[in-house]
């Protein structure tokens, strides 16, 4: 009877382990660890294709991504810029959504 004892309170003990570790992702706006590379990956990939477009490379663009949703801020100098900002953001491969927050100055 004791060996089942220490088995079931391990046993309980890995469940409530794995409980409290999955509910970390359950908060709005929490990322898991695996998220937040992919999304440090979508960032970095955006910024690449930013920079290499010559009508964006010299803009003022900030991109920051969170659960595959990518943002763009700053200032850019037409509405056109602002257009084509998006469309390099949802080129990215795994972007699901754009927030587009460009400000035309």
């Amino acid at each position: 009877m004791n060996h089942r004892a220490a088995i079931l309170k391990r046993s309980i003990a890995a469940i409530a382990v794995a409980a409290a570790l999955s509910a970390c992702a359950a908060f709005s706006g929490r990322e898991t660890a695996g998220e937040y590379v992919d999304d440090a990956t979508f960032t970095a990939k955006v910024k690449a294709q930013i920079l290499n477009d010559p009508s964006l490379k010299s803009q003022q663009i900030s991109v920051e991504t969170m659960q595959d949703v990518v943002q763009l801020s700053g200032f850019v100098d037409s509405a056109q810029v602002k257009s084509r900002a998006g469309e390099v953001a949802r080129s990215v491969q795994g972007v699901h959504e754009v927030k587009n927050n460009l400000i035309v100055r």
